[in-house]
Protein backbone atom coordinates (compact mmCIF):
# COMPACT_ATOMS: atom_id res chain seq x y z
CA UNK A 1 0.00 0.00 0.00
CA UNK A 2 1.37 3.33 -1.17
CA UNK A 3 0.74 6.49 1.53
CA UNK A 4 -0.31 9.87 0.66
CA UNK A 5 2.51 11.63 2.76
CA UNK A 6 1.18 15.53 3.24
CA UNK A 7 3.46 18.27 1.84
CA UNK A 8 5.20 18.96 5.02
CA UNK A 9 6.26 22.90 5.98
CA UNK A 10 9.74 25.02 5.75
CA UNK A 11 9.94 24.64 9.46
CA UNK A 12 9.06 20.73 9.60
CA UNK A 13 10.54 19.85 6.70
CA UNK A 14 13.24 17.32 8.21
CA UNK A 15 11.30 17.43 12.00
CA UNK A 16 10.80 13.29 12.59
CA UNK A 17 7.58 12.09 13.06
CA UNK A 18 8.04 11.43 16.73
CA UNK A 19 8.79 15.35 17.33
CA UNK A 20 6.28 16.60 15.19
CA UNK A 21 3.87 14.33 17.20
CA UNK A 22 4.91 15.39 20.57
CA UNK A 23 5.38 19.31 19.12
CA UNK A 24 1.88 19.07 18.56
CA UNK A 25 0.72 17.86 21.74
CA UNK A 26 2.15 20.93 23.22
CA UNK A 27 0.54 23.32 21.31
CA UNK A 28 -2.69 21.70 21.64
CA UNK A 29 -1.82 21.69 25.46
CA UNK A 30 -1.30 25.34 25.83
CA UNK A 31 -4.07 26.58 23.34
CA UNK A 32 -6.80 24.35 26.24
CA UNK A 33 -4.69 25.49 28.85
CA UNK A 34 -4.57 22.15 30.10
CA UNK A 35 -0.93 20.63 31.85
CA UNK A 36 -0.30 16.99 30.90
CA UNK A 37 0.58 14.71 33.52
CA UNK A 38 3.34 11.53 33.15
CA UNK A 39 1.12 9.13 31.68
CA UNK A 40 -0.15 11.15 28.97
CA UNK A 41 3.08 12.71 28.02
CA UNK A 42 4.49 8.75 27.97
CA UNK A 43 1.38 7.74 25.42
CA UNK A 44 2.28 10.65 23.58
CA UNK A 45 5.77 10.11 23.22
CA UNK A 46 4.92 6.08 22.74
CA UNK A 47 2.69 6.67 20.02
CA UNK A 48 4.89 9.18 18.08
CA UNK A 49 7.74 6.24 18.23
CA UNK A 50 5.15 3.77 17.14
CA UNK A 51 4.36 5.90 13.75
CA UNK A 52 7.48 6.96 13.33
CA UNK A 53 8.72 2.91 12.60
CA UNK A 54 5.17 1.94 11.71
CA UNK A 55 5.80 4.53 8.38
CA UNK A 56 9.27 3.47 7.82
CA UNK A 57 8.50 0.02 7.61
CA UNK A 58 11.51 -0.26 10.72
CA UNK A 59 11.91 -4.03 11.36
CA UNK A 60 14.34 -5.64 13.53
CA UNK A 61 15.55 -9.59 13.79
CA UNK A 62 14.23 -9.64 17.76
CA UNK A 63 10.72 -8.13 16.84
CA UNK A 64 8.84 -6.83 13.94
CA UNK A 65 6.90 -3.25 14.26
CA UNK A 66 3.89 -3.57 15.78
CA UNK A 67 0.47 -3.26 13.89
CA UNK A 68 -0.79 -0.47 16.14
CA UNK A 69 -1.40 0.54 19.51
CA UNK A 70 -4.16 -0.27 22.60
CA UNK A 71 -4.44 2.87 24.79
CA UNK A 72 -6.51 1.95 27.85
CA UNK A 73 -7.50 2.88 31.26
CA UNK A 74 -10.53 4.58 33.04
CA UNK A 75 -13.15 7.07 32.44
CA UNK A 76 -11.30 10.93 31.54
CA UNK A 77 -8.31 10.17 32.12
CA UNK A 78 -7.03 11.87 28.40
CA UNK A 79 -7.36 9.23 26.11
CA UNK A 80 -9.33 10.93 23.62
CA UNK A 81 -7.40 14.27 23.90
CA UNK A 82 -4.34 12.47 23.41
CA UNK A 83 -5.91 10.45 20.49
CA UNK A 84 -7.04 14.12 19.11
CA UNK A 85 -3.44 15.06 19.30
CA UNK A 86 -1.81 12.58 17.76
CA UNK A 87 -4.34 12.23 14.61
CA UNK A 88 -4.18 15.75 14.16
CA UNK A 89 -0.27 15.64 13.54
CA UNK A 90 -0.39 12.55 11.94
CA UNK A 91 1.48 13.36 8.34
CA UNK A 92 -0.89 11.34 6.17
CA UNK A 93 -3.97 12.32 3.77
CA UNK A 94 -4.90 8.79 4.45
CA UNK A 95 -6.11 8.37 7.69
CA UNK A 96 -9.32 8.39 9.70
CA UNK A 97 -10.47 8.92 13.02
CA UNK A 98 -13.79 6.71 13.74
CA UNK A 99 -16.26 6.12 16.60
CA UNK A 100 -17.10 3.15 17.51
CA UNK A 101 -21.26 2.95 16.75
CA UNK A 102 -20.79 5.31 13.48
CA UNK A 103 -18.25 2.66 12.34
CA UNK A 104 -19.64 -0.23 12.88
CA UNK A 105 -22.91 1.26 11.02
CA UNK A 106 -20.40 2.31 8.08
CA UNK A 107 -19.18 -1.50 8.09
CA UNK A 108 -22.52 -2.76 7.46
CA UNK A 109 -23.40 -0.58 4.97
CA UNK A 110 -20.26 -1.87 2.75
CA UNK A 111 -21.30 -5.35 3.79
CA UNK A 112 -24.62 -4.96 2.60
CA UNK A 113 -22.89 -3.53 -0.52
CA UNK A 114 -21.01 -7.03 -1.56
CA UNK A 115 -23.91 -9.19 -0.54
CA UNK A 116 -24.14 -12.00 -2.61
CA UNK A 117 -20.28 -12.47 -2.55
CA UNK A 118 -17.82 -15.05 -0.95
CA UNK A 119 -17.27 -13.30 2.47
CA UNK A 120 -18.90 -9.59 2.55
CA UNK A 121 -17.02 -8.91 5.81
CA UNK A 122 -13.68 -9.68 4.33
CA UNK A 123 -14.28 -7.85 1.12
CA UNK A 124 -15.48 -4.67 3.02
CA UNK A 125 -12.49 -4.98 5.49
CA UNK A 126 -10.27 -4.85 2.96
CA UNK A 127 -11.80 -1.89 1.03
CA UNK A 128 -11.58 -0.05 4.85
CA UNK A 129 -8.24 -1.03 4.93
CA UNK A 130 -7.67 0.30 0.89
CA UNK A 131 -8.71 3.88 1.98
CA UNK A 132 -6.54 4.23 5.09
CA UNK A 133 -2.94 3.64 6.08
CA UNK A 134 -3.84 4.42 9.69
CA UNK A 135 -7.71 3.63 11.46
CA UNK A 136 -8.04 5.33 15.04
CA UNK A 137 -10.99 4.01 16.96
CA UNK A 138 -12.39 5.91 19.82
CA UNK A 139 -14.11 4.24 22.61
CA UNK A 140 -13.22 0.21 21.66
CA UNK A 141 -15.51 -2.06 23.45
CA UNK A 142 -17.64 -5.11 22.53
CA UNK A 143 -20.59 -5.84 24.06
CA UNK A 144 -22.53 -8.55 22.02
CA UNK A 145 -22.16 -11.29 19.27
CA UNK A 146 -22.14 -9.20 16.47
CA UNK A 147 -19.82 -6.84 17.76
CA UNK A 148 -17.46 -9.69 18.66
CA UNK A 149 -17.61 -11.02 15.29
CA UNK A 150 -17.28 -7.59 13.23
CA UNK A 151 -14.44 -6.68 14.93
CA UNK A 152 -12.69 -9.04 15.33
CA UNK A 153 -12.49 -10.41 11.55
CA UNK A 154 -12.43 -6.18 11.18
CA UNK A 155 -8.66 -6.18 12.97
CA UNK A 156 -7.67 -9.20 11.49
CA UNK A 157 -8.25 -8.07 8.12
CA UNK A 158 -6.62 -5.03 8.81
CA UNK A 159 -3.54 -6.05 10.31
CA UNK A 160 -2.86 -8.40 7.41
CA UNK A 161 -3.03 -5.44 5.10
CA UNK A 162 -1.07 -3.18 6.33
CA UNK A 163 -3.51 -0.76 8.01
CA UNK A 164 -1.96 0.61 11.46
CA UNK A 165 -4.57 0.80 14.48
CA UNK A 166 -4.84 2.89 17.26
CA UNK A 167 -7.43 2.04 19.74
CA UNK A 168 -8.53 3.78 22.61
CA UNK A 169 -10.36 1.77 25.47
CA UNK A 170 -11.87 1.77 29.29
CA UNK A 171 -10.86 -2.19 28.90
CA UNK A 172 -7.79 -4.23 29.09
CA UNK A 173 -7.88 -6.56 26.36
CA UNK A 174 -8.35 -9.23 28.22
CA UNK A 175 -11.41 -7.36 29.67
CA UNK A 176 -13.24 -6.27 26.26
CA UNK A 177 -15.89 -9.14 25.88
CA UNK A 178 -16.79 -10.78 29.48
CA UNK A 179 -19.58 -12.69 28.61
CA UNK A 180 -19.17 -16.46 28.54
CA UNK A 181 -21.76 -16.84 25.65
CA UNK A 182 -19.82 -15.47 23.03
CA UNK A 183 -16.15 -15.08 24.87
CA UNK A 184 -14.74 -17.74 23.09
CA UNK A 185 -15.68 -16.17 19.84
CA UNK A 186 -13.61 -13.09 20.54
CA UNK A 187 -10.45 -14.70 22.00
CA UNK A 188 -8.11 -15.03 18.70
CA UNK A 189 -8.96 -10.67 18.09
CA UNK A 190 -8.00 -10.07 21.81
CA UNK A 191 -4.87 -12.94 21.44
CA UNK A 192 -4.18 -10.51 18.68
CA UNK A 193 -4.33 -7.23 20.21
CA UNK A 194 -1.86 -8.91 22.84
CA UNK A 195 0.32 -10.39 20.27
CA UNK A 196 0.62 -7.56 17.16
CA UNK A 197 -0.53 -3.97 19.24
CA UNK A 198 1.15 -2.39 21.58
CA UNK A 199 -1.06 -2.67 24.96
CA UNK A 200 -0.06 0.98 26.90
CA UNK A 201 -2.43 1.92 29.88
CA UNK A 202 -3.27 5.60 30.91
CA UNK A 203 -4.36 5.65 34.59
CA UNK A 204 -2.95 8.84 36.49
CA UNK A 205 -6.30 8.08 38.68
CA UNK A 206 -8.00 11.56 38.17
CA UNK A 207 -11.08 11.60 35.95
CA UNK A 208 -9.95 15.09 34.39
CA UNK A 209 -13.62 15.21 33.08
CA UNK A 210 -14.07 16.57 36.43
CA UNK A 211 -12.06 19.34 36.89
CA UNK A 212 -14.30 22.56 37.11
CA UNK A 213 -12.05 24.30 34.53
CA UNK A 214 -12.02 21.79 31.33
CA UNK A 215 -15.91 20.69 32.23
CA UNK A 216 -17.98 20.87 28.55
CA UNK A 217 -21.01 22.00 28.66
CA UNK A 218 -23.06 19.80 25.91
CA UNK A 219 -26.50 19.48 27.15
CA UNK A 220 -28.63 19.90 30.73
CA UNK A 221 -30.23 17.84 33.40
CA UNK A 222 -33.14 18.99 34.48
CA UNK A 223 -34.80 17.60 37.83
CA UNK A 224 -37.37 17.35 39.49
CA UNK A 225 -39.38 17.62 36.49
CA UNK A 226 -42.58 18.10 37.92
CA UNK A 227 -41.89 21.17 39.96
CA UNK A 228 -41.22 22.70 36.64
CA UNK A 229 -43.61 25.77 35.48
CA UNK A 230 -45.73 24.37 32.25
CA UNK A 231 -43.77 24.70 29.08
CA UNK A 232 -40.41 25.32 31.10
CA UNK A 233 -38.73 21.66 29.52
CA UNK A 234 -39.80 22.52 26.10
CA UNK A 235 -38.76 26.11 26.76
CA UNK A 236 -35.50 25.07 27.44
CA UNK A 237 -34.64 22.95 24.24
CA UNK A 238 -36.17 25.73 21.97
CA UNK A 239 -39.44 24.91 21.08
CA UNK A 240 -42.11 27.55 20.77
CA UNK A 241 -45.71 27.58 20.28
CA UNK A 242 -45.01 26.53 16.47
CA UNK A 243 -43.64 22.95 17.72
CA UNK A 244 -45.15 20.09 15.95
CA UNK A 245 -46.45 17.74 18.43
CA UNK A 246 -47.29 14.20 18.68
CA UNK A 247 -45.54 13.59 15.45
CA UNK A 248 -45.36 9.77 14.02
CA UNK A 249 -41.87 9.26 12.36
CA UNK A 250 -40.23 5.64 10.13
CA UNK A 251 -36.85 5.42 11.48
CA UNK A 252 -34.93 2.59 9.67
CA UNK A 253 -37.97 0.99 8.50
CA UNK A 254 -39.60 0.77 11.98
CA UNK A 255 -41.86 3.76 13.79
CA UNK A 256 -40.54 6.18 16.32
CA UNK A 257 -42.75 8.63 18.33
CA UNK A 258 -41.42 12.48 18.97
CA UNK A 259 -43.70 14.56 21.16
CA UNK A 260 -42.57 17.27 19.68
CA UNK A 261 -40.35 18.90 16.65
CA UNK A 262 -39.07 22.15 15.54
CA UNK A 263 -36.48 22.23 13.33
CA UNK A 264 -33.36 20.86 14.94
CA UNK A 265 -35.09 20.42 17.92
CA UNK A 266 -36.69 16.86 19.03
CA UNK A 267 -38.30 15.63 22.37
CA UNK A 268 -38.68 12.39 22.51
CA UNK A 269 -39.95 10.07 25.96
CA UNK A 270 -37.27 7.81 27.44
CA UNK A 271 -39.83 4.94 27.08
CA UNK A 272 -39.80 5.50 23.25
CA UNK A 273 -36.14 5.21 23.20
CA UNK A 274 -34.97 2.92 25.72
CA UNK A 275 -37.69 0.46 26.06
CA UNK A 276 -38.50 -0.34 23.00
CA UNK A 277 -36.12 -2.55 20.97
CA UNK A 278 -33.93 0.75 18.62
CA UNK A 279 -30.61 0.18 17.78
CA UNK A 280 -27.78 2.27 17.54
CA UNK A 281 -28.54 2.65 14.06
CA UNK A 282 -31.89 4.65 14.94
CA UNK A 283 -29.87 6.87 17.66
CA UNK A 284 -27.44 7.78 14.76
CA UNK A 285 -30.01 8.89 12.65
CA UNK A 286 -31.52 11.28 15.33
CA UNK A 287 -27.79 12.67 15.64
CA UNK A 288 -27.72 13.27 12.05
CA UNK A 289 -31.41 14.66 11.47
CA UNK A 290 -31.08 16.95 15.02
CA UNK A 291 -28.80 18.88 17.02
CA UNK A 292 -31.01 19.23 20.26
CA UNK A 293 -32.46 16.34 21.74
CA UNK A 294 -34.50 15.98 24.75
CA UNK A 295 -35.25 12.69 26.54
CA UNK A 296 -38.12 13.22 29.22
CA UNK A 297 -39.23 10.69 32.32
CA UNK A 298 -35.74 9.69 32.28
CA UNK A 299 -35.82 6.98 36.05
CA UNK A 300 -33.33 5.84 37.78
CA UNK A 301 -31.34 3.67 35.48
CA UNK A 302 -29.69 1.03 38.34
CA UNK A 303 -33.69 -0.15 38.67
CA UNK A 304 -34.06 -1.03 34.39
CA UNK A 305 -32.92 -4.00 33.08
CA UNK A 306 -29.67 -4.82 31.17
CA UNK A 307 -31.05 -4.41 27.56
CA UNK A 308 -32.84 -0.67 28.76
CA UNK A 309 -29.42 0.07 30.11
CA UNK A 310 -27.27 -0.74 27.36
CA UNK A 311 -29.54 1.47 24.69
CA UNK A 312 -29.41 4.32 27.37
CA UNK A 313 -25.83 3.90 26.96
CA UNK A 314 -25.36 4.25 23.57
CA UNK A 315 -27.84 6.79 23.09
CA UNK A 316 -25.23 8.84 25.59
CA UNK A 317 -22.22 7.54 23.52
CA UNK A 318 -23.89 8.92 20.04
CA UNK A 319 -25.12 11.92 21.12
CA UNK A 320 -21.71 13.04 22.79
CA UNK A 321 -19.58 11.37 20.49
CA UNK A 322 -21.41 13.02 17.25
CA UNK A 323 -21.70 16.54 18.95
CA UNK A 324 -25.67 16.44 19.41
CA UNK A 325 -26.95 18.90 22.25
CA UNK A 326 -28.94 16.61 25.01
CA UNK A 327 -31.15 17.61 27.58
CA UNK A 328 -32.60 15.03 30.46
CA UNK A 329 -35.42 15.38 32.08
CA UNK A 330 -35.77 13.62 35.51
CA UNK A 331 -37.49 13.01 38.84
CA UNK A 332 -33.81 12.44 40.39
CA UNK A 333 -31.09 13.96 41.08
CA UNK A 334 -27.79 12.45 39.02
CA UNK A 335 -26.65 10.83 42.04
CA UNK A 336 -29.94 8.43 42.10
CA UNK A 337 -30.07 8.49 38.43
CA UNK A 338 -26.73 6.39 38.12
CA UNK A 339 -26.76 4.03 41.65
CA UNK A 340 -26.25 0.88 41.58
CA UNK A 341 -26.40 0.38 37.90
CA UNK A 342 -24.27 -2.71 36.92
CA UNK A 343 -23.99 -2.18 33.28
CA UNK A 344 -20.04 -2.54 32.76
CA UNK A 345 -19.88 0.32 30.40
CA UNK A 346 -21.67 2.86 32.73
CA UNK A 347 -18.67 4.65 34.28
CA UNK A 348 -17.78 6.45 31.21
CA UNK A 349 -22.01 7.01 30.27
CA UNK A 350 -21.93 8.97 34.46
CA UNK A 351 -18.97 10.85 33.49
CA UNK A 352 -20.57 11.96 30.18
CA UNK A 353 -23.30 12.85 32.20
CA UNK A 354 -21.56 15.09 34.83
CA UNK A 355 -21.05 17.30 32.35
CA UNK A 356 -24.56 18.09 31.75
CA UNK A 357 -25.30 21.67 33.22
CA UNK A 358 -27.80 20.84 36.51
CA UNK A 359 -31.31 22.65 36.03
CA UNK A 360 -33.49 23.07 39.08
CA UNK A 361 -36.62 24.82 38.81
CA UNK A 362 -36.79 28.41 40.95
CA UNK A 363 -40.03 30.34 42.76
CA UNK A 364 -40.34 32.58 40.64
CA UNK A 365 -40.84 30.06 37.92
CA UNK A 366 -37.52 30.96 35.71
CA UNK A 367 -35.27 27.40 35.95
CA UNK A 368 -32.09 28.07 37.48
CA UNK A 369 -28.62 26.41 36.15
CA UNK A 370 -25.77 25.52 38.25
Amino acid sequence: MTSRIEEPSRDTLIEPVDQRIGRHFDVLLEARGYRADTAQRAAIAHLGQWLEAFLAGRKSWLRRTAAGVYLWGGVGRGKSFVMDAFFAAVPLKDKRRVHFHGFLAELQVRMRAHAGQPDPLALAARELAGEARLLCFDEFHVHDIGDAVLLGRLLKVMVEEGTGVVCTSNYHPDGLCPNPLYRERFKPAIALIEKRFDVLELDAGEDYRQRASILEDWGRHCWPISNFVEGEFERLLGLTSEALRDVPLMVNQHPMHLLAQEGQCAWLAFDELCRRPHSSADFLWLSQQFRHLAVSAVPCLGEEPIDVQQRFVNLVDIAYDSGLRLQLGSEASLAELCRDTPHMDFSRTHSRLQQLSQVRPAMNGHSVIR
